[in-house]
């Protein structure tokens, strides 16, 4: 970027159901509020003198027209605090969709921290640059065992499409189909923990957290993560691990492994960078490696991993 220039992240919006959803005076009023800070409903309630139903009435309009995310969530009195916040801090109105044929899609639009997590997955076009790389579902490897985690790839595809385009070819391919074809000598992208992931196998022993794997007469014993640095050991199902490391086989290229001890595991490692990235990424520098454990919660009961906290 040349010194002087600045960029700002516009929103657009082409529904014009969502633009309604926004254009309520009261709906402006905690919009303009957010967009200076994140807060709760409470506090929103608060601030403007209304009453705290009627605020999360216009947040859950907020939140379907995309308006506002959740930046982060906070234990208060027994329950959970979700702090919103604006999800661009401007948006536009676009009329004609005609020439909208690469949908805008800018690397420099994107939280900075995502930035240099992925930098080295984009080239010079824009375009995704590296394999992704999840296990076979037939029963392959050591452990013998299929994988059931390797479809949580999709949903972080659909995320790197907001600042990636789409490349030539097919970039997700299985474990087995790249060590046959030997194709180590990229970026990677490792989706699936090491029982089910032969790469992530091979890649386990350069990061800084690691899945504990032994030996046994009866073949091998998986024994979930093992810090080197506070030396815990995390076996929940799940627990998973973010780890961003320079990739063994070339120097030049980079390895990023999302992996959990059981395939929930894997889950809370996609939402934890798809949605939960501030907080994830928080530690995140210019140092490698990078690894931070990850453990998914199920916040609203419905037997799902919807929220993350970040272990270590």
């Amino acid at each position: 970027m040349k010194q002087g220039t600045k960029q700002k992240k516009i929103k657009i919006i082409q529904d014009p159901k969502k633009l309604k959803m926004i254009l309520g005076n009261l709906t402006w009023k905690i919009l303009s509020l957010l967009s200076e800070k994140e807060y709760y409903p409470l506090e929103i309630a608060r601030k403007l003198g209304i009453h705290e139903q009627l605020v999360y009435y216009h947040i859950r309009k907020l939140e379907k027209a995309g308006a506002i995310i959740v930046k982060k969530e906070r234990k208060k009195k027994g329950g959970t605090a979700k702090y919103f916040k604006t999800s661009a801090p401007s948006f536009g109105i676009e009329l004609s969709q005609k020439n909208d044929l690469t949908k805008n899609i800018s690397f420099s639009n994107i939280n900075t921290k995502i930035q240099r997590f992925f930098k080295e997955f984009v080239n010079e076009q824009g375009e995704f640059n590296g394999k992704i790389v999840v296990g076979s579902p037939t029963a392959h490897g050591p452990f013998k065992t299929s994988a059931r985690d390797g479809h949580y790839a999709a949903h972080l595809t659909f995320f790197l499409g907001q600042f990636m385009k789409m490349p030539k070819d097919f970039v997700i391919k299985l474990d087995v189909d790249v060590k046959a074809e030997k194709e180590e000598k990229k970026n990677l992208i490792l989706v699936g923990g090491p029982g089910t992931n032969l790469l992530t196998q091979e890649a386990n022993k350069f990061t800084p957290i690691k899945f504990n794997m032994q030996s046994s007469g009866q073949g091998f014993l998986f024994g979930g993560l093992i810090s080197e640095k506070t030396l815990l050991n995390y076996t929940s199902d799940s627990i998973g691990l973010i780890a961003k490391i320079i990739n063994p086989w070339d120097k030049t290229k980079r390895i990023i492994v999302i992996a959990g001890n059981k395939a929930v595991g894997t889950k809370s490692c996609v939402l934890a960078l798809t949605k939960y990235h501030d907080k994830t990424l928080l530690n995140l520098d210019h140092k490698e490696p990078f690894a931070v454990v990850v453990q998914g919660f199920d916040l609203d009961g419905d037997g799902k991993v919807d929220s993350i906290d970040v272990k270590e």
